[in-house]
């Protein structure tokens, strides 16, 4: 019997203004070492503290997978490091894909580049980073993000 383990994360994105949907889109991402290696400290150290934050960003440098923060990360307009709603989903057998979700409201004007998954509301480990191509928001646009890592 070969029985493996993948991770696999994918970005949902809808960028609403003024309440219609300008955009939706996926993105497959890169999972960063360190974030491998936390998912593996997980699950057998009670200590190890999980991914329950995203963050966006304002760089189009590509991922890497080295890379343990954000190029350069939002820290205004309402863009800030958030942490988001937690829950596990079905990909294929049941809870095996980890679902991070949170709705930023912008509060001013700002290109957003890149999104990150990290483990604490500031610093912390990345578990995974991507672009979302180059996405302009402006007063009240609100902008949704769900990212799934699956385990299969």
């Amino acid at each position: 019997m070969n029985d493996s383990l993948k991770v696999t994360g994918t970005y949902n994105f809808k960028h609403i203004r003024d309440g219609v949907v300008l955009d939706e889109w996926d993105v497959n991402n890169l999972v960063t070492s360190a974030g491998k290696a936390l998912l593996a400290s997980l699950a057998g150290d009670a200590s190890a503290v999980p991914f329950t934050y995203l963050a966006l960003g304002t760089s189009n440098t590509a991922p890497a997978i080295g890379q343990t923060t954000l190029v350069a990360e939002i820290t205004d307009t309402g863009l800030a490091r958030a942490a988001a709603t937690v829950s596990r989903v079905t990909t294929t057998v049941t809870n095996d894909t980890l679902q991070l979700v949170y709705t930023w409201t912008a509060s001013g004007t700002k290109t957003v580049e890149e999104v990150g998954v990290f483990n604490a509301a500031s610093a912390g480990t990345m578990l995974s980073r991507a672009l979302t191509t180059t996405r302009n928001f402006v007063n009240n646009d609100t902008f949704t993000v769900t990212y799934k890592v699956a385990f299969a």
